[in-house]
């Protein structure tokens, strides 16, 4: 059977990237990239598995009124793409990435954290079609090898046998590379806003659930740090959850899947940055990685996919 043709109407369009999307992408970078440190802070108290709980369950809440106004908007068939999105999008990461910072520098959890668009290729090109240009290929390597100059280039402590925990996070980045195709390939027709916000829906009374499981509240009443920790765990919800998960799907519909996952390579900087407000160091080797993931960046936009799919008439 012949390959039928894409309309024009639902191709990436043949413009450059529009500047609004560079603003929501660096804004993303800084958010996510603090979000590391703000998880090291809510560990202090809370367990992992409560963090991830309680994340999830204020992000839901945070945008609750969205949910709720946009419960007619999905079309009948798209509710199971939402709930897998929710799992693998929010869930299961957010339980992934506080259990591998038990034992995993908070730095390198975001250093890792940039394979997602590795993923993100991968997983395009084998579930939904999409083709892969040399150059884009090329660009996604440059920026997964600034990632293991920042990985090779860190302390004793980061190169310990503690590093194991980063396949925690490498599972997580697998699973945002497939929520993001999911976003971008099978619920076009749905707002930003209310696409993050029933995704969350989905998944937050299981979170909550568990959460009355376990003896976090409890400690908000024993233990004088508590509630310094769940403001941390807070604004992780508020601002890299509920708030970067609107901008991200916004992202993904005014450019393309691959364009918004590069927000990835841009956490590492962030996320060293703040290591240096902490008080860590930054040698050489960190500038010359972070110079290399820029340039993965820029080459991964520059090179357009010819014939990628758009959102509209994809359902």
């Amino acid at each position: 059977m012949p390959n039928k043709t894409i309309p024009p109407s639902i191709t990436e369009p043949a413009t450059s990237t529009p500047t609004m999307a560079w603003v929501i992408l660096i804004g993303l970078a800084l958010i996510w990239g603090t979000s590391f440190i703000l998880i090291k802070k809510g560990l202090e108290v809370f367990s992992s598995d409560e963090l991830g709980a309680i994340r999830i369950t204020i992000a839901t809440l945070a945008l609750l009124p969205f949910a709720l106004k946009g419960l007619k908007a999905p079309k009948p068939h798209q509710w199971k793409f939402l709930l897998l999105s929710g799992l693998i999008g929010n869930l299961i990461p957010a339980f992934l990435f506080a259990y591998a910072e038990t034992k995993l520098a908070s730095g390198l959890a975001g250093v890792l954290n940039s394979l997602t668009a590795l993923f993100t290729l991968i997983i395009g090109a084998l579930f939904f079609q999409q083709r892969i240009t040399w150059l884009r290929t090329l660009g996604i390597l440059i920026g997964i090898g600034g990632t293991a100059v920042l990985i090779f280039s860190g302390s004793a402590q980061e190169s310990s046998s503690n590093s194991f925990y980063g396949l925690y996070v490498v599972l997580a980045t697998i699973l945002y590379g497939g929520s993001l195709n999911i976003i971008k390939h099978c619920l076009g027709g749905i707002k930003p806003l209310t696409m993050a916000s029933l995704a969350l829906l989905t998944v937050g009374p299981i979170a909550f659930a568990y959460l009355c499981t376990t003896p976090a509240f409890d400690k908000l009443t024993t233990q004088p740090a508590a509630w310094e920790a769940l403001g941390y765990i807070a604004i992780l919800a508020v601002f890299s959850t509920a708030i970067g998960l609107v901008f991200y799907n916004k992202l993904i519909h005014m450019t393309n899947t691959l364009f918004a996952s590069t927000s990835t390579y841009l956490m590492p900087i962030v996320a060293l940055i703040w290591g240096v407000a902490d008080g860590e160091t930054i040698h050489l080797l960190h500038y010359v990685g972070m110079a290399i993931i820029l340039a993965g960046v820029l080459l991964v936009n520059r090179a357009k996919q010819k014939g990628e799919k758009g959102v509209t008439g994809l359902v």
